[in-house]
């Protein structure tokens, strides 16, 4: 089996076994089981939730209204407990671990996620395990990624990672919910994340954490489009780490799509959420996606949202279906007025001009 680099993402039921309070012994085998795959050459990362349950732990479940100056503060007290755990555990193998916060605003700015991928890949390359989590004592509902499963395929992203396992509390994905149906069958293998697929996706059931199945999937669509494959599986199973990393069909496989994204593509998927939207007429859409052609604004035929020039829009065909994201050299209003313009037209209508295309190709992803 050959090197790669592994994201290994532990959701709080995963970290809790659905109690009040870490579940040491587990987290134990579940460091065993990544150590067994740094021994062998692998590169892994480790991406963390539990801080705010760790919190709660340390100082003996106060009874807390959920406000987020509550939360922040929970999170304050329990990611030095948490972070502390993990050191512990990983020092029984022999091995480093460094620790990373992140927020989106890190994700957003170009700078800044790359400062964050340099970060991340040399701790790597000195064989340090990273420890990544959402730094939850500082984000706001603005700044927040909102949850580790996303977290962790940015965090796939930035490693450039072969891997994302995504460790929960349930099998997998199923064709219902196999807590109330039991006729639900689990879904070994996904080739298309769709509406309907989407549908089958539920809350987090715990009440311990931030995500769910919807969550996975939106993260799992993430990372396979930037060349990383997935896999959904429970926390529970033996050995469940290194039979996934060699392969064993274990749970829900996303496989990576044939063609990975490069870095700047990955950035636009991956980091600054959709400031706005153009929708693009029948003539845009083939362009785009049967000659690989940028946007011009001759084919833009709408414009939503509030946006500057450089922020990530979604491109809309006819329908209101979204066909790419890119980062757009026109404002929304500077786009408003160039609707339907002839690109060798733009200085005349605005006075100035920052080129021929609404959107350039090597600044978009094709969804």
């Amino acid at each position: 089996m050959e090197n790669r680099t592994i994201v290994v993402k532990l959701g709080t039921s995963v970290l809790t076994g659905g109690s009040s309070q870490l579940n040491r012994a587990h987290m134990v085998e579940l460091v065993r089981q990544c150590a067994a795959l740094h021994r062998h050459g692998h590169r892994v990362v480790v991406v963390t939730s539990g801080a705010i349950a760790a919190g709660r732990e340390h100082l003996g479940h106060p009874p807390l209204a959920p406000t987020l100056p509550n939360k922040q503060m929970l999170a304050a007290v329990g990611q030095t407990q948490l972070i502390r755990v993990w050191q512990d555990l990983f020092n029984l193998y022999g091995l480093h671990i460094g620790q990373m916060l992140l927020t989106r605003a890190d994700l957003e700015d170009r700078e800044r996620y790359l400062n964050a991928r340099d970060t991340l890949r040399t701790l790597l390359d000195h064989r340090i395990i990273p420890v990544i989590n959402e730094n939850d004592a500082v984000a706001t509902a603005e700044i927040k990624v909102g949850d580790n499963d996303n977290l962790s395929a940015r965090a796939a992203i930035l490693a450039d990672a072969d891997l994302l396992i995504l460790l929960t509390d349930q099998k997998g994905l199923f064709t219902a919910d196999p807590r109330t149906n039991p006729d639900a069958q689990l879904i070994e293998e996904v080739q298309t994340i769709d509406d309907t697929l989407r549908s089958l996706a539920g809350d987090s059931v715990s009440g311990l954490g931030t995500g769910g199945m919807a969550t996975k999937l939106q993260a799992a669509d993430v990372a396979r489009r930037a060349g990383v494959n997935v896999v959904i599986a429970t926390g529970q199973m033996p050995e469940v780490v290194g039979r996934l990393a060699k392969g064993e069909r274990i749970g829900t496989l996303f496989p990576a799509l044939a063609s990975p994204l490069e870095g700047r593509k990955s950035w636009i998927l991956a980091g600054p959420p959709p400031h706005g939207e153009v929708q693009v007429d029948q003539g845009a859409v083939a362009a785009i996606k049967q000659k690989g052609s940028s946007l011009l604004p001759k084919g833009i035929v709408a414009v939503k949202g509030d946006f500057v020039r450089g922020d990530v829009v979604r491109i809309l065909d006819p329908e209101g279906v979204e066909l790419a994201r890119g980062i757009c050299r026109y404002d929304h209003l500077e786009l408003a007025r160039l609707r339907g313009v002839h690109s060798d037209q733009i200085e005349q209508v605005l006075g100035y001009g920052y080129g021929a295309v609404a959107i350039h190709r090597d600044d978009m992803v094709l969804l």
